[in-house]
């Protein structure tokens, strides 16, 4: 179990099970992992591309020279939502591995990670064409 303190009155509230941490989707190569386990990063991808919003961020990004980083407050300028929805799809995206964060001074900047789209891809010939 795992304590977190919160800012109001210094009250504390506990939270049953693990705390999340982002998933590493690019551990292995497609060829080594089994159908099983193909399926479940499928799923993970395409759950992390399951909200238009978050389909338009990839997009973004995926137009965006790989020298360059988006910096968060560029993508909540593009998009018609708060900083803090924006965020929270950001914060979906790391965590289901479409997306890597890199903290510059009081900026957040964000890329694709390396070989995503080709990831999902192959993985949806192998899961879903394929079989």
């Amino acid at each position: 179990m795992k304590k977190m303190k919160t800012s109001t009155a210094g009250r504390t509230k506990m939270y049953v099970g693990r705390p999340r941490q982002p998933h590493l989707i690019l551990e292995e190569s497609i060829g080594n992992i089994s159908d099983k386990k193909s399926g479940e990063k499928l799923a993970l991808l395409a759950k992390g591309i399951s909200h238009p919003i978050r389909v338009e961020i990839v997009r973004m990004l995926a137009n965006t020279p790989p020298n360059c980083r988006c910096i968060c407050g560029k993508i909540v300028n593009a998009l018609p939502l708060a900083q803090s929805s924006v965020s929270q799809h950001l914060k979906v995206l790391r965590e289901t591995g479409w997306i890597e964060a890199q903290a510059t001074g009081t900026s957040v900047c964000y890329c694709l990670a390396d070989g995503i789209l080709d990831m999902y891809k192959n993985l949806m010939d192998r899961v879903i064409i394929y079989r």
